[in-house]
């Protein structure tokens, strides 16, 4: 394990070519966490043999707890959708996860989180679809045995939905259920027109996002994050796009980040905001308004994307989240079963596991962190309105 000390584009170019490769893992992720009181640590294993090839990777984030008195050296790390390596390969999972323990202790953390996306199965659980990976259910163990638990604070979506993007466009709406495929033609039929979005489009994409969240009753950051997080990726597209970053992974003509906005008679009623990395595209933000519902513009916006990923090159189709639970009571039910409707397999993973070297910092931390985070959403809900109505 050692200390990465390359540039971003060496980074990126570094983890395309591990197994599954992640956006979160990214050069420019990090950038944006740094903005907000993470401290990035990029880390590499490589190759023990002639070549010494990079082999496992992880962009480790860092952040101080407390700042003053004898608990001033407290911490936590966060790895998202990390480390990147093949979990499958029993020895290099040792060496990997013996270095990460050991540095979580030198580092005085509470705990090393990690949330790799090592597959436990596709489908639905208990459904005809339903297929175990017993590679997945190996690193549970594996993870269980080091003393590693099960978070109870899971960051990212544990499960998601993914659409193969290697068939034809026909075989792509085939796939679809009936009612959506519909609803994509209507909204064509209805005049909606779906437009790649820029820079100026920014500040009016955060305010309909705004007026998703609270018609919807989610919470989100506050205007200056997600203008930070849009405006690092979609400045990536003129490297992109001129051939300058260009790798085996990353083809020449594929964005970082394209939000792409559907409009009626010229008025912005919905959009969404798609990533790439790794050929692999990841629908991340979605959002749109009251008006013109009934056009169906959100299944539209996603059969552009779906069709524009395939042409720059993505096999994959990542639509970010999938309900824990898989029945009506889940609050992400509703969301899924339009996802579903587009096509896509579900694919579970292990979700976010803790390493804790003190147990009593662990304890302290989880039974307090919870009661902040319900304190701040509910102050976060109100800011929002706020804002919307200044």
């Amino acid at each position: 394990m050692k200390k990465f000390t390359g540039v971003a584009s060496e980074w990126d170019e570094i983890i395309s070519q591990l197994p599954n490769p992640h956006l979160l893992q990214t050069w420019e992720w990090s950038q944006v966490k740094a903005k907000y009181g993470w401290e990035p640590m990029p880390f590499v294993w490589e190759s023990e043999y002639a070549g010494h090839e990079p082999v496992a990777a992880a962009m480790a984030l860092k952040k101080k707890i407390i700042n003053r008195g004898f608990a001033a050296r407290l911490s936590i790390l966060y790895i998202p959708k990390g480390p990147l390596m093949d979990w499958g390969d029993a020895s290099l999972r040792k060496r990997v996860l013996d270095d990460l323990q050991s540095f979580a202790k030198k580092q005085g953390a509470i705990f090393l989180k990690c949330d790799p996306d090592v597959v436990l199965g596709t489908g639905i659980p208990d459904s005809e679809s339903d297929l175990m990976n017993n590679d997945g259910n190996l690193v549970t163990s594996d993870l269980t045995g080091r003393y590693w638990k099960y978070s109870p604070d899971q960051i990212q979506f544990k499960n998601t939905v993914e659409i193969d993007l290697t068939v034809p466009h026909d075989e792509m709406l085939a796939r679809m259920k009936q009612k959506t495929r519909y609803n994509v033609r209507l909204a064509g039929k209805k005049g909606v027109i779906v437009r790649a979005g820029t820079l100026a489009d920014l500040p009016m994409l955060y305010k309909m996002y705004a007026e998703t969240s609270i018609r919807d009753g989610f919470v989100i950051r506050d205007e200056e994050y997600y203008l930070t997080v849009w405006e690092t990726f979609m400045r990536l597209n003129a490297g992109r796009l001129d051939g300058s970053q260009v790798s085996a992974l990353q083809p020449a003509n594929l964005p970082a980040c394209e939000p792409l906005i559907a409009e009626v008679d010229g008025d912005p009623v919905a959009a969404i905001f798609v990533f790439y990395f790794g050929r692999r595209a990841y629908y991340i933000y979605g959002m749109s308004r009251e008006a013109h519902r009934e056009k169906m513009p959100t299944y539209l916006l996603q059969w552009e994307a779906m069709k524009r990923a395939k042409e720059y090159g993505c096999k994959v189709y990542d639509l970010w989240g999938a309900p824990d639970e898989f029945n009506e009571s889940d609050g992400m039910w509703g969301v899924y079963r339009f996802k579903e409707g587009l096509g896509g397999q579900v694919v579970r993973t292990l979700g976010a596991w803790d390493y804790a070297p003190n147990s009593l910092w662990y304890r302290m931390y989880s039974e307090i962190i919870p009661r902040v985070l319900d304190v701040m959403r509910s102050r976060g809900k109100e800011k929002t309105k706020q804002n919307l109505s200044a």
